[in-house]
């Protein structure tokens, strides 16, 4: 009767690296709220210019840059908020 066979250990899936966006974060750490609502503007004057088929594209696009303006806007109100209680604990 031969031996039987060997198993082998199921191989470890290694885990993903945490993404990290070096330059988006630090134009959120040291932005303005006017500087991001500028930073979209020519972005935005554009898109409205495309005509033909590309002006369907161009508005998917708008209504991403929108989204990603509301959530830059959260962010920097979160930073805000941040920066305030941590000088609050300060003072104490």
């Amino acid at each position: 009767m031969p031996p039987p066979p060997k198993q082998s250990p199921a191989p470890v899936a290694e885990p993903l690296p945490t993404p990290s966006f070096p330059a988006i974060e630090a134009f959120i750490e040291t932005a303005s709220a006017e500087e991001v609502r500028s930073f979209f503007t020519p972005l935005k004057n554009e898109l409205a210019n495309l005509k033909g088929p590309k002006a369907e594209h161009a508005k998917k696009v708008q209504a991403a840059i929108s989204r990603t303006e509301e959530l830059l806007a959260v962010l920097l109100d979160t930073r805000e908020q941040l920066v305030a209680e941590s000088r609050a604990k300060g003072r104490k």
